[in-house]
């Protein structure tokens, strides 16, 4: 499962560094042009070294859900404020792994049975999600998710006011507050306040300029 999340992160330019016991892997994710450091996970000072203080999040990908507990533990009292993700093979797991401080939990098992489910069903809209979450080479456009940000010239004021579309092309799909409430169709007056997530479609690389 790492090596995915490593390669969509590598295709989407995300930074990160990967932290890996066996030392086999590790210079196979070197020659993959990755950042990879030996050493557990769950280690306070591997993850330190890691650059743990300053990630924005965590993905905890061991295969045992007690060494992400563990991993969980460590990252988050070093990290309060990180977003961490962690792999559960199981539903009780994944409530310990939530208990330890995880953001949210993933069952790969859980999401390969929806999946299947929706290929059968939906083909055409799994297809699209896929490509317009990717961004794949030679699309107009893509799906993307940013905060908005605590500055006078943003928060407070309306897509409208700022011009969003015509500045950026960006179409703003949905905000979701801290509550986690959905408003799935916000207008030209709806205000952007701070705390809020935005989703937007609009020109790779352009899409995100409004938040800047």
């Amino acid at each position: 499962m790492g090596r995915q999340v490593a390669a969509e992160f590598a295709l989407d330019n995300v930074p990160f560094v990967i932290v890996e016991q066996d030392l086999r892997t590790v210079e196979e994710c070197l020659e993959e042009g990755y950042l990879a450091l030996p050493g557990e996970a769950s280690d306070d000072a591997i993850l330190e070294q890691a650059g743990i203080g300053r990630a924005k999040g965590l993905i905890a990908s061991v295969d045992s859900d007690a060494d992400n507990v563990f991993v969980v533990l460590s990252a988050r009292k070093l990290n309060p404020s990180l977003h961490i993700v962690a792999r559960a093979s199981s539903d009780a797991s994944a409530s310990k792994l939530e208990i330890a401080g995880a953001d949210r939990t993933l069952s790969p098992y859980a999401v390969g049975r929806r999946r299947l489910a929706s290929l059968a069903t939906q083909p055409l809209v799994v297809d699209f999600l896929d490509v317009v979450t990717r961004g794949e080479e030679g699309l107009e456009f893509r799906l993307e998710e940013f905060a908005v940000p605590k500055t006078p010239a943003i928060a407070g004021r309306t897509i409208g006011e700022l011009g969003i579309g015509e500045k950026t092309g960006a179409v703003v799909l949905a905000f979701r507050t801290a509550e986690g409430k959905f408003d799935t169709t916000p207008s030209a007056g709806t205000g952007c306040t701070w705390g809020l997530r935005s989703s937007c479609s609009g020109a790779a690389g352009r899409s995100h300029a409004w938040s800047n």
